[in-house]
């Protein structure tokens, strides 16, 4: 099913980023045709986020997804701000109803679900390897869904003590001899055209030591620490699932209309190919 032609009553939702990528612009505008949906999907870049948003509420622009560094920015030029974007203070989806603006933040969402459908032991300990925004996030989302016993591994002491110290977490510069049954990185490492794509977040060791590997990283989502945790046996989670999802969540607040799984792996796939 063909979206329809273009009109005056299309629908625009749009994506605000320092370094707009085509992901986001691909996987929505391919479930609109899917769907046969009247809408456009646009990624822009701004210097101004505030004019940006006043643009969004004043041309009835339906959705706007927010990357960085604009996450936190756009808290005080919104109406209402959900619990999902009020946990971690930053936002990475906005619907404008009528003009009214309502802020929340599908990353923390998708990871919780993702926490549940692979059916993580909260009783376990996680160690979570990272401290920027998208750290925070999934660090939130493990410590909201009961996970008591957390350590927080960032070699920026002051980022890593604040978001340990907040969350209730231990804090440590390095790995070390610490092991977990569940790990997480949400660093660059491993992400393609970085300078450490091709090494694993985590060693050798602590993979073995490990139940399940969780890796943010969505560029590739086969990251040598995914591979790496395959070979040992191990349950693994990818950046692309947390990526389709929570682009899933803001194609259902942007529309009214939940994808199946299919579709969604359908617009992930191709959104990366």
């Amino acid at each position: 099913m063909a979206r329809p032609p273009l009109t005056k009553d299309t629908t625009l939702c749009i994506s605000l980023a320092a370094r707009p990528s085509n992901i986001g612009t691909r996987f929505h505008n391919y479930l609109y045709d899917e769907l046969g949906l009247d809408f456009l999907y646009k990624a822009f870049t701004t210097t101004d986020i505030a004019a940006a948003i006043g643009g969004v509420r004043a041309l009835g622009i339906r959705g706007c997804s927010v990357s960085m560094p604009f996450k936190q920015d756009v808290l005080a030029l919104v109406d209402h701000v959900e619990e999902s974007a009020r946990a971690i203070t930053a936002v990475n989806t906005i619907v404008n109803d009528g003009g009214v603006l309502t802020a929340s933040n599908t990353d923390y969402i998708a990871v919780q679900r993702l926490i549940a459908s692979y059916g993580l032991d909260a009783a376990q300990h996680v160690v979570i390897r990272g401290s920027g925004g998208m750290a925070s996030a999934v660090a939130t989302a493990f410590r909201d869904h009961g996970f008591g016993a957390g350590t927080i591994v960032a070699r920026n002491a002051e980022t890593g003590r604040q978001l340990a110290d907040r969350l209730g977490y231990g804090w440590q510069a390095e790995v070390g001899d610490l092991r977990a049954p569940v790990v997480v990185n949400v660093t660059p490492i491993g992400m393609a055209g970085g300078p450490e794509m091709r090494e694993p977040a985590f060693d050798d060791d602590v993979i073995a030591s490990a139940r399940t590997i969780f890796d943010v990283v969505a560029l590739p989502s086969e990251t040598p620490l995914i591979m790496a945790a395959r070979a040992a046996g191990k349950q693994v989670i990818t950046g692309a699932e947390v990526i389709a999802l929570q682009a899933a969540e803001q194609f259902e607040r942007y529309t009214g209309v939940r994808p199946t799984a299919e579709q969604v792996a359908a617009a992930s796939a191709f959104s990366r190919a």
